[in-house]
């Protein structure tokens, strides 16, 4: 029989430790993508790793990939109203709500993906990044999605090649406006009904990165790959305000510095993916086309810029990323 004396420091022992396990908090993290192992979805685990590490285990992050909580658009709308933590979009899904999020968005803006990672690791990317808070969204890191090519039953060369072809984008006024530059019809879907509207014919091309082009098994239904590289619009990693403000300054801190040490875990991670799917694309059958005028399908793109960049404030930011050395 335990001895009296033992028995308050017991209790008050089971007592801390249910304390302790009570304040650990889980959070929910979304993400589109069907690969455990695809890039954003490894970087969320690796930032909920330092989190827990960091906090003592008083945070962790939970993934929920291959849209097991909704769309882009259903998983932003729950995090919008603090019903969902987290969420890991591709930036077009914020263009009609947040309009910073427009500039990196923007056809042929960044000249490489290193110019690219230069322009939103400073003051550029952090003013986009907060450019969603009046929306209920605290932009804590941008994430590589690569460049964005046309893949299609045939192979893309010139402007005349897309004139005509209905081509799935983002649901997004943008990216319309961009296929529409282009000739092309654009049909907005969501990403869980492009397969589909591959093999069926519903439409005849999609665009995206190399990664997504294997991932969610596009190869399968058409064969050519053709880098126009019109976009590198990143993925952007958000937190519900309404969850967030409810943390303590020094915590508000530690999820921003975690997300950005996910960055670099992210774009290795990115760049060996990309590797990868290509190996993966070709020994499948797909082809490769790199011949690709993309000065001509860059001088196609002012009215999409006269579109969309129309106030000074977005002006500056398209001058400060074309200043970027």
């Amino acid at each position: 029989m335990m001895k009296k004396s033992l028995r308050p420091l017991v209790a008050l022992l089971a007592a801390i430790g249910l304390a302790g396990a009570a304040s650990a908090v889980e959070l929910r993290s979304a993400d589109v993508h069907n690969s455990d192992d695809y890039p954003t979805v490894a970087a969320v685990r690796y930032m909920s790793e330092q989190l827990d590490k960091r906090s003592g285990g008083k945070y962790k992050i939970k993934v929920f990939n291959k849209s097991a909580l909704g769309s882009e658009k259903e998983t932003l709308d729950q995090v919008k109203i603090g019903a969902l933590e987290m969420n890991r979009v591709n930036i077009s899904s914020l263009n009609a709500i947040c309009p910073k999020s427009l500039v990196p968005t923007m056809p042929f803006l960044f000249r490489s993906i290193s110019h690219m990672r230069k322009s939103l690791d400073g003051p550029i990317g952090e003013e986009i990044l907060k450019g969603c808070e009046h929306q209920g969204l605290v932009g804590l890191a941008f994430y590589d999605s690569g460049a964005r090519s046309i893949y299609s039953k045939k192979p893309v060369r010139t402007l005349a090649d897309v004139k005509g072809m209905k081509i799935r984008v983002q649901p997004s006024d943008l990216w319309v406006a961009v296929a529409s530059a282009m000739g092309a019809n654009a049909t907005p879907m969501p990403t869980a009904e492009v397969y589909t509207a591959l093999k069926t014919g519903v439409i005849d091309a999609a665009e995206n990165n190399e990664p997504s082009y294997e991932g969610f098994k596009h190869y399968e239904a058409v064969k050519f790959y053709s880098y126009t590289e019109h976009s590198m619009a990143p993925e952007m990693l958000v937190i519900s305000k309404a969850f967030f403000d409810k943390l303590s300054p020094a915590d508000q801190a530690l999820f921003r510095e975690t997300a950005k040490e996910s960055v670099k875990f992210q774009r290795q991670k990115w760049d060996e993916q990309t590797a990868k799917a290509i190996d993966i694309v070709t020994k499948a059958g797909a082809t490769l086309v790199k011949d690709v005028n993309k000065a001509e399908f860059q001088n196609a793109m002012k009215p999409v810029y006269d579109k969309f960049i129309t106030t000074p404030d977005l002006q500056r930011l398209v001058k400060a990323v074309q200043d970027t050395k």
